[in-house]
């Protein structure tokens, strides 16, 4: 029995998870708002950077899973035949190419399977390069902070304790004067601690979305492969890695032999349709179902007769083919002879 053709999933579950993650971090995000803003106003230019890059590693790992939508339509739409209509796909590009035309069975040499797969690996994993790349800024970032602030802290101690006038007479101006000194310092600490906290909650946040967005991307590559699996032929291999569009005959004959098992199956369900609504519903249910019954064996006996005209043709060709084997053959014999 051939099992029948698996449509791929859409990453909706993948969507979900994303979706739940970015409104429990906007939640807590809103709770904790008024530290969050203090935080913020201690270096407004580079949080501003930092919060930028966040934003744009969010929707940037929402469109790596968006652009996977278009391209499970079209291998969909392909297995059934329907994809005519649809735009050509921009990560199965290739595989568009080599395919050709959906109504035309199709075979695939290991080589062309493994070259298709190859590309679409390598069009992903440059996908996640940006992302990868976001995720890190965002550390950096924090750690540029971290530093600018620590160098501004030390810089003001140093002018505090310079600037501090220990022979005024009275302590109390020199407390003033400690206090004033000190503000420095403790601006450039929040500087630092600031700019850490923001670049390694950004990190996190684009880290866990780079995680979903990876796995919809693999899940995806695998359920290629597995349709890619069903429509190679192990004796299909054309020796330069191409698509067999010509394939030998035992190849033709299994796709064959496949499509009408699988029609006979249709038929086998339709005849027990038709005999369970029969019994139980009386002489119209009987009557329509025996339509369906006439029409699915007409139907089958028709694509019996293509098949076995496409054998004599196939056949036809090769008897040509071999005679005109024989005849250079046998030219070339008789040129030696008078030689």
């Amino acid at each position: 029995m051939t099992p029948e053709l698996t449509p791929l999933e859409q990453p909706r579950i993948h969507l979900v998870h994303m979706a739940v993650f970015t409104l429990v971090v906007a939640v807590v995000a809103t709770i904790l708002f008024p530290n969050i803003k203090n935080a913020f106003m201690a270096n407004t230019a580079l949080n501003g950077l930092i919060i930028a890059v966040g934003v744009l590693g969010v929707l940037y790992a929402y469109r790596m899973v968006f652009r996977l939508i278009p391209e499970v339509n079209w291998v969909n739409n392909f297995q059934i035949g329907e994809s005519a209509s649809q735009s050509t796909p921009s990560l199965l590009a290739p595989m568009a190419t080599m395919l050709g035309d959906p109504t035309r069975r199709t075979i695939l040499s290991p080589a062309s399977m493994r070259s298709l797969l190859d590309g679409l690996a390598s069009r992903l994993d440059e996908s996640r390069d940006l992302m990868r790349y976001l995720v890190a800024l965002l550390i950096f970032l924090g750690l540029l902070g971290t530093f600018w602030g620590l160098l501004e802290t030390v810089t003001s101690v140093g002018d505090a304790i310079r600037n501090l006038d220990v022979t005024a007479t009275q302590s109390n101006a020199v407390f003033e004067e400690l206090k004033t000194g000190l503000q420095r310092p403790l601006a450039g600490m929040g500087l630092s601690f600031s700019s850490s906290l923001f670049g390694l909650a950004g990190s996190l946040i684009l880290g866990f979305l780079d995680l979903k967005a990876s796995q919809a991307q693999n899940r995806f590559y695998h359920e290629l492969e597995d349709w890619l699996s069903t429509i190679t032929d192990l004796q299909a291999d054309t020796g330069d890695g191409t698509v067999a569009q010509a394939p030998s005959v035992p190849a033709i004959l299994r796709l064959e032999i496949q499509s009408l098992q699988r029609a006979i199956e249709r038929l086998g369900q339709q005849f027990e349709q038709g005999s369970i609504s029969g019994g139980g519903g009386g002489g119209a249910g009987g009557g329509e179902s025996l339509e369906q019954l006439a029409d699915a064996v007409a139907s089958l006996v028709a694509q019996m007769r293509d098949e076995q005209k496409m054998v004599r043709n196939w056949i036809q060709t090769q008897q040509v083919q071999q005679s005109e084997i024989q005849r250079l053959l046998i030219r070339q014999a008789g040129g030696r002879s008078k030689e």
